[in-house]
């Protein structure tokens, strides 16, 4: 089966490394513009392809890249991590269809920052195969998932470890019942969950001094955006930022009372 792999970041890479391991048949690779490249360099030396068949996924929607694809004869997608949204002419090119892995538990969380709004909402968090039909956000059909639970000391950096370690596990798990066709298409119903775009963390980053919030409001705020380096939450005192995070350990209550 010949595979073209869209992909971005560190699960893309060990994904597609994984798939090398197994000796499939990788046509094509397509990542992230330059300002959105996270382990570009491991993406393409682990591929083994020529510039040729390296796509920049900013040009996904031109009919030059779409032809150039298409030439490639490819028979399947994998879009892990990518973060385009796919036309649906360059959706029709694949016999066996596009899979797109989604850090969230669908149909809770679509579309950006999983991590953070379901430690925000207290919705279901996981990872997800689908497939994407067309261009809806995160609504095609489910193939596997697979929940990850929220403890009480997770950060929104914290979940998003175990979310790329159970999307690792996800698809070396499903991946084999892709390749024969041996899948069942549960679908979605959207209706019920929930989607978030980029720009709506803006909408809780800044914490109002004269808001009254409850106790696991705040807590869930502060350690969903505490994600280092990015800077996350604040407060805002004499014009100026204040940014916060914060640390979480369990702690045994016997144990650790001061005397």
């Amino acid at each position: 089966m010949k595979i073209l792999f869209l992909g971005n970041n560190w699960v893309a890479w060990k994904i597609l490394e994984y798939l090398k391991e197994q000796q499939e048949n990788i046509v094509g690779l397509v990542t992230h513009s330059t300002e959105k490249q996270k382990f570009l360099n491991e993406l393409i030396s682990v591929s083994g392809l020529p510039k040729e068949k390296i796509f920049n996924g900013m040009y996904i929607r031109t009919d030059e890249t779409i032809n150039r694809i298409r030439e490639l004869e490819p028979d399947i997608a994998l879009s892990i991590f990518f973060n385009y949204i796919l036309p649906n002419k360059f959706i029709k090119i694949f016999p066996e269809g596009v899979i797109n892995l989604h850090p969230a538990y669908l149909p809770f969380n679509r579309g950006q920052y999983p991590n953070v709004w379901s430690i925000i909402n207290e919705t279901p968090s996981g990872v997800t195969l689908h497939y994407i039909d067309d261009e809806k956000i995160d609504t095609g059909d489910i193939i596997s998932q697979k929940e990850v639970v929220i403890e009480p000391i997770d950060t929104g950096i914290t979940l998003y470890r175990k979310l790329e370690l159970a999307s690792l596990d996800i698809f070396r798990d499903t991946w084999p019942a892709i390749k024969s066709g041996d899948v069942v298409r549960k679908s979605q119903n959207v209706d019920n969950g929930t989607y978030h775009r980029t720009r709506d963390v803006v909408n809780i980053d800044k914490i109002s001094l004269d808001k009254k919030y409850t106790g696991q409001e705040l807590i869930n705020i502060l350690r969903a955006r505490t994600f280092p380096p990015y800077k996350g939450a604040y407060f805002e005192e004499d014009g100026k930022r204040v940014y916060m995070r914060l640390e979480l350990e369990y702690g045994d209550e016997q144990g650790d009372r001061e005397e």
